[in-house]
């Protein structure tokens, strides 16, 4: 007697959601202090700190995404530059088995909770490496940032259809 799948269990098993990491890794990375050594010869530590963080995905094969974190920093102190420091942090992701929006809160939300704790290391060594203090990076609500991203999203899309309708 054969043993024969179950085609019921074979199609949930296709389905199954799945998410993992694959791999996290260093993409690019830059410090530059353009003043040294002066910068150095500070007499009181007040920086003033820019921080930008962005993100971008895409897909490279069949239920593997290539996701990239990128945060730039720039710290001046008494209107000097002092360092800046740019780090692209990123990883392959396995997610399979889930709907469009589910699919989009994942690379836009959970792998950046994934990969920050990665990039603000890498900030904070680079910035020590570099004579500075180690510049600490605050948690971030990557849900939160993507609730509001999507609600900027939606009000956009909103006024644009407004628009549409008021010119026809």
């Amino acid at each position: 007697m054969t043993d024969q799948a179950d085609p019921q269990a074979a199609a949930q098993a296709s389905t199954e959601q799945q998410f993992s990491i694959q791999k996290l890794y260093i993409k690019d990375v830059s410090f530059e202090s353009p003043d040294t050594p002066s910068v150095f010869a500070f007499n009181s530590w007040e920086p003033q700190i820019e921080l930008n963080l962005n993100n971008a995905s895409k897909k490279v094969s069949d239920g593997v995404y290539e996701v990239v974190m990128s945060i730039t920093a720039t710290v001046k102190n008494n209107d000097k530059t002092a360092f800046l420091v740019e780090v692209q942090q990123a990883g392959l992701f396995n997610i399979a088995g889930f709907n469009e929006q589910d699919t989009k809160y994942i690379l836009g939300a959970q792998c950046m909770t994934i990969l920050f704790p990665y990039a603000r290391e890498v900030v904070s060594d680079l910035t020590n490496r570099g004579g500075f203090p180690p510049l600490l990076l605050n948690p971030v609500n990557f849900d939160a940032l993507y609730a509001q991203a999507m609600q900027k999203q939606q009000a956009e899309g909103d006024a644009a259809d407004d628009e549409a309708k008021t010119k026809h």
